[in-house]
């Protein structure tokens, strides 16, 4: 009676931890599965998360690495009429994706930040003396780590007439995955006299990317209405825009991004099909005119992002949504 007693047991306790394993294995099944799924759809993010960065001023550059790779060099030389991004290397070929002195219109420097026809003065193209945005100083607030923190002030010069602006940038970088690199580049003008900024297609951010990635070249140009190339996206409002194609055997891409707190968000973009685009609302200004007064700011903010792959609107609008409720850095 005894060994039956004991055989019952054991065998009852047998199939319970025969039943436990089973019950255990589905768990770890699920979870497994719930993993792989979540590899193939979840943002880069959750694959790679942020990479390291650091930055090294040189005589008239900011140079910036990413896990040790050059991404970018921010450019202040004093022989240019700008300070301005380049190269600004993609991701996965650590080539740039944008362009500088290419025809046409070589005076498209890579990307960049100026402006024709203010107080009279070109400081997007020409001679410097008609007009320059000379950088005074540069300084690297945070050097090294998950991001990089430039500020810069930049004083808007002409020959023989007065500042208008005196401009102060601060520009963030990051890594936030191995796959996407961000620009945060925020710029405050304050007017040094009474501004009038006329009419004109040359103002404000602006990025002209490398011939493969232009619509001429095979990429795409994108909007956040899903609008392509210049026929359609040329003088329409959008908060972002994105150009992506295949160069040097990958995919790969720049989109910026423009902050709902801009004046004029969203803002009209001016694009075309060789590769240059800009949100800008200088060639649709109310009375063909836009006036400061002395003392008077105008703060803007912008991303961009540099990507390797070509996105889907739907993600880049996730990217914008995800932004504009960061909080100001």
């Amino acid at each position: 009676m005894i060994r039956i007693a004991n055989r019952g047991f054991y065998g009852d306790m047998a199939k319970s931890i025969c039943y436990e394993r089973r019950i255990i294995g589905r768990v770890l099944l699920s979870l497994i599965g719930l993993v792989l799924l979540g590899l193939a759809i979840a943002p880069a993010t959750v694959l790679y998360g942020a990479q390291t960065l650091r930055a090294e001023m040189k005589r008239d550059r900011v140079s910036v690495y990413v896990e040790d790779a050059l991404f970018t060099e921010y450019i202040f030389t004093q022989d240019w009429k700008y300070p301005y991004f380049y190269p600004v290397n993609g991701p996965r070929t650590g080539k740039t994706v944008t362009t500088r002195e290419t025809e046409p219109w070589p005076h498209h420097h890579s990307l960049f930040f100026a402006c024709d026809h203010v107080n009279g003065g070109n400081y997007w193209q020409g001679p410097l003396k008609q007009g320059q945005i000379s950088s005074e100083r540069v300084s690297i607030v945070e050097p090294s780590g998950k991001k990089i923190v430039l500020e810069q002030d930049c004083q808007w010069e002409r020959s023989g007439a007065s500042s208008p602006f005196k401009g102060h940038r601060r520009i963030v970088i990051t890594a936030p995955t191995e796959d996407r690199r961000y620009i945060d580049f925020r710029i405050t003008l304050t007017a040094q006299t009474d501004v009038r900024i006329r009419k004109t297609n040359h103002a404000l951010f602006s990025a002209r990317v490398e011939p493969a990635l232009s619509v001429d070249g095979g990429g795409r140009l994108l909007n956040a209405h899903g609008q392509k190339g210049e026929e359609q996206t040329w003088g329409k409002k959008a908060p972002w825009m994105d150009y992506s194609g295949v160069h040097h055997g990958e995919e790969e891409g720049i989109a910026i991004l423009t902050h709902p707190e801009n004046h004029w968000f969203p803002s009209r973009w001016f694009t075309r099909n060789y590769g240059f685009f800009s949100p800008t609302p200088m060639y649709w200004l109310e009375d063909d005119h836009y006036d400061l007064s002395k003392g008077e700011q105008l703060t803007l903010r912008y991303r961009v992002v540099v990507h390797g792959g070509k996105p889907s609107q739907k993600l880049l609008s996730d990217l914008f949504h995800q932004w504009k409720e960061e909080d100001v850095d």
